[in-house]
C-alpha cells in the first residue's frame, strides 16, 4: 500500500478504443472515468525502434482509484489494450494526494 490514498490511472490508447479501455477498467472495480482526445507526436525514429506505425490520434483516459484496486486496473488494461493489441495502450499511475467531491455516501444516498 502506498502514502496515498487514491491514484489516477492514465491509459493512452489509439483512436476508438477508449470503451474497451474503459469496460476493462470496470470489470476491474473502477466506476467511470473521462476520456480526452489527444495527438501522439512520436518521430519516425521511435516508430523504427519499436516496430509499430504509430496513429497520431489518440484517446486518453482518465480514471480515479483507490490505491487498493490500482494493480488490477493497470492489468485489465494491459490485457485489454496493451501494446500488443490494435489499441497499442500505454498505462501508468500517479499519486492524488488531494481529493474534493467524492466522498462516502450515507444511507439517504448524500456525501457524509
Amino acid at each position: 500500500m502506498s502514502e496515498f490514498e487514491h491514484q489516477v490511472v492514465i491509459c493512452i490508447v489509439n483512436n476508438g478504443f477508449a470503451d474497451a479501455a474503459m469496460d476493462a477498467a470496470r470489470d476491474a472495480g473502477v466506476k467511470s472515468g473521462t476520456v480526452l482526445s489527444a495527438r501522439g507526436k512520436a518521430k519516425l525514429e521511435a516508430e523504427k525502434a519499436f516496430q509499430i506505425q504509430i496513429q497520431p490520434e489518440k484517446e486518453m483516459i482518465m480514471i480515479l482509484v483507490s490505491d487498493d484496486i490500482k494493480q488490477a486496473v493497470l492489468h485489465a488494461l494491459y490485457k485489454a489494450v496493451g501494446t500488443h493489441t490494435p489499441a497499442h495502450g500505454i498505462a501508468f499511475t500517479l499519486p492524488v494526494d488531494n481529493v474534493v467531491g467524492i466522498g462516502k455516501r450515507n444511507k439517504d444516498g448524500e456525501n457524509a
